[in-house]
């Protein structure tokens, strides 16, 4: 079965998202741990990734850590900083698959408010194809519905769809599904996997 779409995952494929490196920078790293060890920012960040209000979430756990108020409410005012920045020979591929014609989706565990404020940054991101992102769908990989979802909504599935996420368990979600898969750990893999598929030639996918 021929590949119908290329579907990109966005954090540290598209644009670089390292939180640690943003506080370390801040506050210090023995800070940053103490900070990360006592308030479940990642938790919270999740549930925005499912759809909860993201300045609300902030403002909530701030008021729960009187002691970190501050640190807190970086993740809302400073958040773009922390996703930042664009991983350009990603994007250069993303846009040299749409030059061919073939069709783009992404697939992200992304908040509706933090996607739409990434978006005028980066205007990649209005440019998919399709769109699938977590908040606005209540679910986030790698729980299989997401990918059903995808499946559903663009009528591919199996080997039809090639898949490329930084984590491990999310690549898993998808080859359980019969996906192409490929754990990105840096662009030039990457496109190396795609002229390997015939999708890009070589100087394409530079």
């Amino acid at each position: 079965m021929s590949i119908q779409a290329v579907v990109f995952d966005i954090g540290n494929v598209l644009i670089e998202w390292n939180p640690e490196r943003f506080y370390d920078k801040e506050v210090g790293e023995e800070r940053r741990r103490k900070l990360f060890k006592e308030v479940d920012l990642e938790g919270m960040n999740l549930e925005v990734d499912r759809g909860a209000p993201f300045a609300r979430s902030v403002h909530d756990l701030a008021a729960k850590h009187p002691e970190w108020v501050t640190e807190i409410r970086m993740w809302h005012d400073r958040w773009i900083d922390m996703a930042s920045p664009q991983i350009d020979h990603s994007v250069r591929i993303m846009g040299a698959l749409q030059a061919k014609g073939i069709p783009v989706f992404s697939l992200t565990n992304f908040g509706i408010d933090t996607y739409d404020r990434a978006a005028r940054d980066y205007p990649f991101m209005h440019q998919f194809d399709r769109d699938f992102i977590s908040g606005h769908m209540k679910v986030i990989k790698p729980d299989p519905t997401i990918y059903e979802m995808l499946e559903d909504a663009s009528g591919l599935r199996g080997e039809s769809l090639i898949f490329t996420d930084d984590r491990s368990e999310n690549i898993a979600a998808a080859q359980m599904r019969g996906w192409r898969t490929h754990r990105f750990k840096g662009p030039e893999g990457w496109a190396k996997r795609l002229v390997t598929e015939g999708l890009l030639t070589e100087s394409e996918a530079a």
